[in-house]
């Protein structure tokens, strides 16, 4: 369907193969095995095709995205036993032993579950430590691989827990907890673990909603997007981040952050006015929440200026706008902290995809050889995603000599573990 139906746009508009092939920044000869069957179409090639004869999204629509299975949220259970395993060679593993296979396994099993720390009379010096840590922690995960922060926070996570069960302070602990999991998630997200981000983001609900902190429930659902969207699953991303602005009391600050979501799902999907409306909607939201004060620590990023923008850049690449998303892109990077490595590497390489895509290849290369170096050592899942997107993008140019340059080095960072 997609090749006729792009053949039929294209002769419509009045463009000879030549000129849609220069436009795309494709060969003649691809377009020309496009639209006749002979090979299929990729979804960045449709979303490019879908921009340029103004579509509306109807020719990406054709193009079925391969999606990885979305882990399911885990069933509402107890907490278990948790345990982190580490090999000699510094990698680790999460693990959770449920409460009901505790039970199977013995009397002493059991002792371990049920004991209890010792009451504390310095609960609010606790949780002032606690949260200055979880702020340290975060500032850590932009620097260091996500596999090497995550068994720190899982280890926060249990010392709350433990507060938790004392009885020391336990609302604000509740509320520390909830947002201490759902770090954990993005962590183990981060590690290239769905199954245990979904868990802890999971855990991160139920304690939000134990302890009535719906900052922190609207805010699971912005994360359980984030996670459809890198599944590239549109609906679903749609539909949490809308899920998300539904709950009642939901301050502007996560509103805006929910939409922003929900402007990517759309982006996804083609739809460049639901899009922009949603982009609005985010930066009025922001704009609010800017002069509000919040006690306990920031939700969502803390450290892009104005996360907004960003996101409108990666939007108009996954819109099949890569011009448009180089120039917001070039604006924006400069003004994310040199210490926020891993947010400049999200949005860095989506930068140096969008002048790829646009055909500006010195410039993509130049980007690209100022951070692979840098991918390699944050190892972030989410970063490594885009980063293939960028090598297939790459080869399409493979005689370009400073493609041909970084053809080794992405071997390096793709394919080390293999």
């Amino acid at each position: 369907m997609f090749g006729p139906r792009l053949r039929e746009l294209r002769t419509g508009a009045g463009l000879s193969l030549t000129e849609f092939a220069r436009r795309l920044y494709y060969s003649k000869g691809y377009v020309s095995r496009v639209e006749t069957g002979v090979q299929p179409p990729s979804v960045e090639f449709a979303r490019r095709c879908d921009a340029e004869l103004d579509a509306g999204g109807t020719l990406a629509a054709l193009v079925p995205i391969d999606e990885a299975q979305t882990p399911a949220p885990p069933e509402d259970d107890d907490d278990g036993i948790w345990t982190m395993t580490m090999t000699p060679d510094g990698r680790t593993t999460f693990a959770l032993v449920r409460r009901r296979d505790v039970l199977l396994g013995g009397a002493a099993a059991l002792a371990t579950l049920g004991s209890r720390p010792p009451r504390s009379g310095l609960g609010d010096d606790q949780l002032a430590h606690h949260r200055s840590f979880l702020q340290s922690v975060r500032a850590l995960g932009q620097v260091t691989p996500a596999s090497q922060v995550l068994p720190i926070v899982v280890g926060q996570a249990q010392s709350l827990r433990g507060m938790a069960r004392a009885g020391v302070a336990r609302p604000q602990v509740g509320v520390l907890s909830a947002r201490v999991a759902e770090f954990a998630g993005w962590m183990a997200q981060e590690s290239g673990d769905n199954e245990a981000a979904s868990w802890w983001i999971a855990r991160a609900i139920r304690i939000a909603r134990e302890t009535g902190d719906r900052h922190t429930v609207a805010y699971a659902f912005v994360r359980r997007a984030l996670l459809s969207m890198y599944q590239g699953d549109a609906r679903t991303t749609v539909e949490l981040a809308q899920q998300a602005q539904s709950q009642p009391g939901t301050p502007p600050r996560i509103l805006g952050l929910a939409a922003q979501r929900e402007a990517q799902g759309h982006a996804l999907a083609g739809d460049y006015d639901r899009c922009m409306r949603a982009l609005d909607l985010a930066a009025r939201q922001l704009d609010v929440a800017r002069g509000e004060v919040d006690d306990g620590p920031t939700i969502g990023t803390s450290h892009v200026p104005d996360p907004v923008a960003v996101v409108t850049g990666c939007c108009l690449y996954d819109l099949g706008r890569p011009g448009e998303a180089a120039e917001v892109l070039d604006r924006e990077l400069p003004r994310i902290p040199a210490t926020a490595v891993r947010a400049r590497l999200r949005f860095g390489v989506r930068q140096a995809l969008a002048h790829a895509a646009a055909g500006d290849l010195d410039r993509a290369c130049a980007l690209t050889t100022s951070m692979l170096d840098q991918v390699a050592t944050i190892d972030s899942a989410t970063v490594l995603t885009d980063v293939t997107k960028l090598a297939a993008t790459f080869r399409r140019w493979h005689t370009h000599p400073g493609v041909r340059a970084l053809d080794p080095v992405f071997g390096r960072v793709l394919y080390r573990g293999a």
